[in-house]
C-alpha cells in the first residue's frame, strides 16, 4: 500500500528522513483479534510528525513508521469512523500494562492507504462532517476542547489568551471558544493571521508580548519559551496555564516569585479521552462549527504537505487524502 513514512530521522533536516512509497498492507500485530483495519480517506498532519522525523519519540529500531496520528475511514463492513488517536493505557487491544502511545510512535500511522488500530479506537464519524474534516479532530481539536473546557474548566463569558494564532490547536481554540461564548484572545507576529483569527471569532489579535487591555482567567500555551513569559503576566490571579505543547522550547524561566504570589496554576493536558472526542463531534455536528483547512494534498504528494507545515506558513490544519 502507499504511504508516507520515517524511512529514517535527521534532527535538522526532517524532509530528507520522510519516504512515499510502498509499504506492507495494515494488519493488526500478532494476529490480534480485537484490532480492525481501516481505509484511510482522509488524515492531517501535526507537528507530531515532525518531531518524529527529527527522532523526537521515534527511535531508531521503530523505523521505518508510517507517520499520522489523524484519520478518518470506512472499516471493513462499509461503517466511515474517526479514530482516536491514543492507544494503550485503557487496556483496549493491548496488554493491560502497556503504557500510552499515540499511532506513529509504537504503531504504524494514518498517512497510508490503511491504518490497523484496536477496534475501541474506533468512533462512529457523523455523517455531517466530511472525511476531511473529520480527519482534523482527533489530535488538534479534541486538545483544543479537552485544554478550554475539561482542564482549564472555562464557562461561557470566561477570557481566554491563546498563544499563536495559525495552528491547529489555536484556530480549534478560537472556534470553538467563540462558538461557546468565551471571550478568546490571540497572539502572532503575523498580520494577516492576526486578522483572519479576528474573523474566525477571536475577540482580540495581537503581537505576542503585547500587554493586554485585561487579565484572562486562562491561558493556552503551546508554543513555550518564547511566550511563557507573556502567558505568566497575562494570567488573573487564580489563573490557568494549560500547558499543551513547547515548539519553541520546553525550558522556560519560571517566574515562580508571581506564581507563588498570584497563585497561579499551571496544568499539562495531551490530547482527551475517547468520550471526549465523542462529544466534540457530536458537538461539531449540531453547531456547525468546521475545523479550518489550510490545503488538502493527495497522498502521493504528502512530502509537499510536510513540508508546508515545515515553513510554518499554513493557517488551521494541512489534509493529506486518500
Amino acid at each position: 500500500m502507499l504511504a508516507a513514512y520515517a524511512a529514517r530521522t535527521d534532527p535538522d533536516h526532517p524532509l530528507a528522513a520522510l519516504e512515499v512509497g510502498q509499504r506492507p498492507a495494515a494488519r493488526a500485530p500478532d494476529g490480534r483479534p480485537d484490532w480492525s483495519v481501516v481505509d484511510v480517506r482522509a488524515a492531517s498532519l501535526n507537528h507530531h510528525d515532525l518531531w518524529s522525523l527529527r527522532g523526537v519519540g521515534l527511535s531508531a529500531e521503530r523505523l521505518p513508521m508510517i507517520l499520522g496520528t489523524d484519520g478518518a475511514g470506512v472499516t471493513a463492513d462499509g461503517t466511515a469512523v474517526v479514530l482516536h488517536s491514543v492507544v494503550g493505557a485503557t487496556g483496549h487491544g493491548v496488554g493491560p500494562d502497556e503504557g500510552r502511545s499515540l499511532l506513529s510512535e509504537r504503531y504504524q500511522g494514518t498517512l497510508a492507504e490503511q491504518v490497523a488500530v484496536p477496534t475501541w479506537n474506533l468512533v462512529p464519524k457523523p455523517a455531517e462532517l466530511s472525511f476531511e474534516a473529520a480527519a482534523c479532530v482527533p489530535t488538534a481539536w479534541l486538545t483544543a476542547y479537552r485544554m478550554l473546557f475539561t482542564t482549564a474548566r472555562l464557562r461561557p463569558g470566561d477570557r481566554v489568551l491563546v498563544q499563536g494564532a495559525s495552528g491547529g490547536v489555536a484556530t480549534a481554540a478560537v472556534l470553538l471558544g467563540a462558538a461557546t461564548g468565551l471571550e478568546v484572545v490571540v497572539t502572532s507576529r503575523d498580520e494577516a493571521k492576526r486578522e483572519r483569527a479576528v474573523a474566525l471569532g477571536a475577540a482580540l489579535a495581537v503581537e505576542p508580548g503585547t500587554r493586554l487591555p485585561f487579565r484572562v482567567d486562562a491561558v493556552l500555551e503551546t508554543v513555550g519559551a518564547a511566550t511563557w513569559a507573556h502567558s505568566i503576566r497575562s494570567l488573573r490571579p487564580g489563573g490557568t496555564v494549560v500547558v499543551a505543547g513547547a515548539t519553541s522550547g520546553d525550558q522556560p524561566g519560571a517566574d515562580l516569585t508571581r506564581m507563588f504570589f498570584t497563585e497561579l496554576s499551571v496544568v499539562g493536558a495531551t490530547m482527551g479521552s475517547k468520550e471526549d472526542l465523542v462529544a466534540l463531534l457530536r458537538f461539531l455536528a449540531r453547531s456547525g462549527v468546521r475545523p479550518v483547512i489550510d490545503r488538502a494534498y493527495p497522498l502521493r504528494h504528502a512530502a509537499d504537505a510536510v513540508a508546508r507545515m515545515l515553513t510554518g506558513e499554513h493557517f488551521g490544519k494541512i489534509v493529506v487524502t486518500v
